[in-house]
């Protein structure tokens, strides 16, 4: 091999053909359509893909679009065809649909969980109510020990008119 200044290009640089034309299996140039949005490496993507919509209409579909939301456009392409594979009667839509009765179901037990907040509130007000209507009421209407009779109340041991009866004795 004669060395002429030239330096062969590595393997890696070498185009390779992005996973539409492997799975179709056709020579892909640098021109491919399909290329920039499947890679090599990512045949299962295509093959879902060309399995629900076919090679020609995705290709199609992309040439339709503007060139800067063609990215978007295989993104929702991808997604569609993954959930039309998952379920083939609905597709995304049948996701919607159940993210849907999700949210209403969601929204039915926070209006619930809100009215039982709103009803344990309401009864722990009563119970702070009739607390401090009982505070209130032992320190403001009750007689102070000084003009109560100790017998009436009990008394304290020290000032006890008559000692207390033993049987021991």
């Amino acid at each position: 091999m004669e060395l002429t200044g030239q330096v062969p290009l590595p393997r890696s640089r070498v185009h390779q053909p992005c996973a539409a034309c492997r799975m179709l299996r056709r020579k892909c140039d640098r021109n491919c359509v399909l290329s920039p949005y499947f890679p090599s490496d990512e045949i299962e993507k295509f093959a879902g893909v060309h399995k629900v919509f076919g090679a020609s209409n995705v290709i199609k579909m992309i040439q339709m679009v503007e060139e800067e939301k063609r990215d978007d456009t295989v993104q929702a392409i991808v997604y569609e065809a993954k959930a039309r594979l998952r379920d083939p009667i609905y597709g995304s839509a049948g996701t919607i649909f159940h993210l849907q009765r999700m949210v209403n179901e969601l929204r039915s037990q926070l209006e619930s969980t809100t009215a039982q907040v709103m009803e344990l509130q309401e009864h722990r007000d009563r119970l702070l109510g009739i607390l401090m209507n009982v505070h209130y009421l032992e320190f403001d209407t009750l007689p102070t020990m000084q003009h109560v009779d100790p017998l009436f109340y009990g008394s304290n041991s020290i000032h006890d008119i008559d000692p207390p009866v033993s049987f021991f004795l």
